[in-house]
Formats: C-alpha cells, sequence, structure tokens
C-alpha cells in the first residue's frame, strides 16, 4: 500500500513538473511572439506583398520563345558560374579547416576524456566564442583585416566552424563506451593511444556525418558571406538585389540552389556509403 502511495505521489509530482514546464514554454512562447510583432493580422497582410515580389523575381519567359527568353535571362552564366566555384571552394576549404581545429579542441573539451577542469573550461570557452560570434561579424573583421575578397570569407566560416564542429564532436566523445578507453588506459597507453583506438573507432562515423552536414551549410553561408565583400558568388548577388536587377538576382538563386540540391544529394550518397563502412 506504501509502495503504491509512493508511486502516485511521483506520478502526480512528474505531471505537474511536466504541467509546469509547458507553462514556461508558453509564456516564453507568447513572450518571443509578442517581442517578434508575429501577429496573423500583420501577416495575412504582408503575404500579397511578398507573392508580389517574388513574381517580379521571375522575368517572363514566352512559351514560344523559351529558349531566347532562358538565353536572356542567363547571360551571365558564365561569369555566374565562376563566381559560383568560388564560393564552392571557400566552402570546401573553411569545412576543412574548422573540422580539423573542432576536432582537435573536442578533444579536451570532452569530460571524459581530459583530466584537467581547466583545460576543459578553455576549451569550452573557446569553442563558445567561435561559434557565438555571427558568421557576419567574423566576416567583417577580417575583411577589414585582409581587405575585400575570398580569404575573409573563408575565415570567417572556417572560424564559426570550428565553434560548432568542436561542440558536436565533444559531445560525440561524450556519449561513448569508456571501457575500450580504460582498456588502452590498464594496458598503459598514452592519452594519444586512448583517443586512437577507444575514442575514434567509436566516433568516426559521427565525425564523417557532422562533416557532410556542416559543409551544406557553409555552402549556404559562404553566398551570404559574400553580401559584405568575402568573395564569391554572394557579392554579386548583393548587387543585383541592390541595384533592383531582379532578373539577374533570381538567375543567380536558381544557380545556388541547384548546386546546394546537388551537394546534398552528394553529401548524403557519400555519407550514407562511409557512415555503412566505419560503421
Amino acid at each position: 500500500m506504501l509502495h503504491r502511495d509512493a508511486l502516485a505521489a511521483h506520478e502526480r509530482a512528474r505531471l505537474l513538473g511536466m504541467a509546469a514546464g509547458l507553462a514556461v514554454f508558453a509564456a516564453c512562447a507568447a513572450t518571443a511572439a509578442h517581442v517578434a510583432q508575429f501577429e496573423p493580422a500583420r501577416l495575412l497582410e504582408g503575404l500579397p506583398k511578398l507573392g508580389d515580389y517574388l513574381a517580379r523575381l521571375v522575368p517572363p519567359v514566352r512559351p514560344g520563345h523559351l529558349i531566347e527568353d532562358v538565353r536572356e535571362w542567363y547571360w551571365g552564366l558564365g561569369k555566374w558560374l565562376g563566381l559560383l566555384g568560388t564560393t564552392l571552394l571557400m566552402a570546401l576549404l573553411a569545412t576543412s579547416l574548422g573540422t580539423l581545429g573542432g576536432a582537435l579542441l573536442g578533444f579536451p573539451a570532452s569530460r571524459n576524456l581530459v583530466r584537467s577542469g581547466a583545460v576543459y573550461w578553455v576549451c569550452r570557452r573557446l569553442l563558445e566564442v567561435a561559434r557565438a560570434v555571427p558568421d557576419l561579424v567574423w566576416a567583417l573583421v577580417f575583411v577589414f583585416a585582409f581587405g575585400l575578397g575570398p580569404l575573409a570569407g573563408v575565415l570567417a566560416i572556417a572560424l564559426h566552424s570550428l565553434g560548432a564542429q568542436g561542440k558536436l564532436f565533444a559531445e560525440a566523445n561524450e556519449n561513448i563506451d569508456m571501457r575500450p578507453v580504460e582498456g588502452v588506459r590498464a594496458a598503459g597507453g598514452r592519452w594519444v593511444d586512448e583517443i586512437a583506438y577507444g575514442v575514434l573507432p567509436q566516433v568516426l562515423p559521427n565525425y564523417v556525418s557532422y562533416t557532410f552536414w556542416r559543409l551544406e551549410i557553409n555552402v549556404r553561408l559562404a553566398t551570404i558571406i559574400g553580401f559584405v565583400g568575402a568573395g564569391g558568388i554572394g557579392m554579386e548577388l548583393y548587387d543585383a538585389i541592390s541595384l533592383n536587377h531582379l532578373a539577374d538576382a533570381s538567375a543567380i538563386l536558381v544557380i545556388v540552389a541547384a548546386a546546394v540540391y546537388a551537394i546534398d544529394m552528394l553529401s548524403e550518397h557519400l555519407r550514407l556509403r562511409l557512415a555503412g563502412t566505419l560503421a
């Protein structure tokens, strides 16, 4: 009887805790909606304007003159593809640098892999600073330091990627089975041996998945970074929007969307194959 009463009390406490959590969440959501001016009437008022703007992005394409109209629409295709290639290479290099740095900092930032609390604290704070500062702010800093061009964009994306990847890698490290690590340690292995033989075989599929996912993000990010003069096709897109050349802007957006779609499909294919191989 006492056991049943204890279970009932525990269940009531759990339900009360859930209700309190939902109430706090609802209050936060309502406050956020108020601050963001998220009002149904305002949304309904603005949707037609959004549709008008999107309609202006698409140039008139006549059924009987499709090839001529598309050719005129993509008059700058060669230049845009060259800039897109720069954007893709920026994303690739930034992802590589950020992932490498995130992996190196992710091990000492894992509570279960480092014995020094000070080292853990410092590495965690470094990762937080790297990802807490918005990408565009890093880009502005590096544009001021190194001038306009892809270098500033690569450094900005790489630094933010380092912070994000380091956090993801550290959390993957903290969820491993510690028995292989303890076995290497008991055999007299060094800390590097513990990582190589006890940690990496367990987390490598996750690392690969996170890296491909980050590459997809950085391709989109490299386009936006160009808005502040950090190179790539983003600068051309910004100029087209600023000068109200909406047909050019839509053509560039279609190219970027097609590139992102192709990279997403390729990344998913490679990720699944590598994960199957490494698992």
